[in-house]
């Protein structure tokens, strides 16, 4: 059986081609002017899958940059209040041996207690230090204060701690034990300072609270040191973050943009390739009868 091909069926034929031809350098063309090799779904879709998968990494990588970013500021904050309470406890351990004198006078030896009343204040902002409206040292609290301004001041963290998520399954405390710094009721650093400054009013043995003065330094520096370890197990998971994004950053763009030298190469090859397509269909069409009338 013969099949015979008719001037429509050539005619069909060479409008498909072009046609193809036409969208193919469409679709190049519209690569090179978004430099995205995938514009939508049908371009390819296992590379949208992929695609998919590998932003949805960058979202939880972001996020887990926030959160580093969000915990070390906590971690700042406390080692920068640390810091100074520790600097506050030596100059109150200077005063009570200074103050502990035989020589001094009952007016210098009041002088030193005012003095010591102005440092238990300094401590006390110290230990009320907050970021961005939340105190380090008070855990969940929303209590305003870590400590009050009472006597004996009252601890009002809750006890809890405050995490923050830096990578898949790695959290981090960013808070501080208030409590275990600074004590609290009768055994606080804040009471010392008192019970300081009214044995030298009172001509008492003030270098009897030395003792437990260095106890409480010893306490602050501890835990100063659990937030410096911290801090830097937050800095090497900030390092790792950056490193993570910018592989899926280059991961994503291979997936999805264009090879901008290869892209070109391929719309000059398409584009020349129509333009000769055009031409042939134009030789080998059959003529119709408007040619002869011309």
């Amino acid at each position: 059986m013969s099949m015979r091909v008719t001037n429509q069926t050539l005619m069909a034929s060479a409008q498909r081609n072009l046609q193809a031809n036409k969208a193919h350098l469409a679709s190049l063309q519209t690569q090179v002017s978004d430099l995205k090799r995938i514009t939508r779904p049908s371009d390819d879709p296992t590379g949208t899958g992929s695609s998919l998968q590998v932003r949805a990494q960058q979202a939880a990588a972001a996020q887990y940059s926030r959160n580093i970013d969000n915990g070390r500021g906590w971690l700042t904050t406390a080692d920068t209040a640390m810091t100074n309470s520790t600097d506050i406890l030596r100059r109150v351990k200077d005063l009570t041996i200074q103050g502990s004198s035989d020589v001094l006078t009952p007016e210098a030896k009041e002088g030193i207690a005012a003095e010591l009343e102005g440092l238990k204040q300094n401590l006390l902002s110290q230990a009320n230090a907050t970021f961005m409206g939340r105190n380090v040292f008070a855990g969940n609290s929303d209590a305003g204060v870590a400590f009050t301004s009472s006597s004996p001041a009252a601890y009002t963290g809750t006890g809890s701690t405050v995490d923050r998520r830096v990578a898949d399954g790695v959290t981090v405390r960013v808070d501080a034990d208030g409590a275990a710094i600074f004590g609290t009721g009768a055994g606080s650093a804040f009471d010392l300072i008192d019970k300081i400054a009214a044995d030298l009013r009172s001509g008492a043995n003030a270098a009897s609270n030395i003792s437990a003065l260095d106890k409480r330094m010893s306490t602050l520096v501890a835990e100063h040191a659990a937030i410096g370890a911290r801090d830097a197990q937050i800095q090497r998971a900030q390092d790792v973050n950056v490193t993570q994004q910018g592989n899926l950053e280059a991961t994503r763009a291979g997936i999805e943009d264009v090879d901008m030298s290869k892209a070109i190469l391929d719309l000059q090859l398409t584009s020349t390739n129509y333009e000769a397509a055009l031409a042939v269909a134009g030789r080998i069409l059959p003529r119709t009868l408007m040619d002869f009338l011309r």
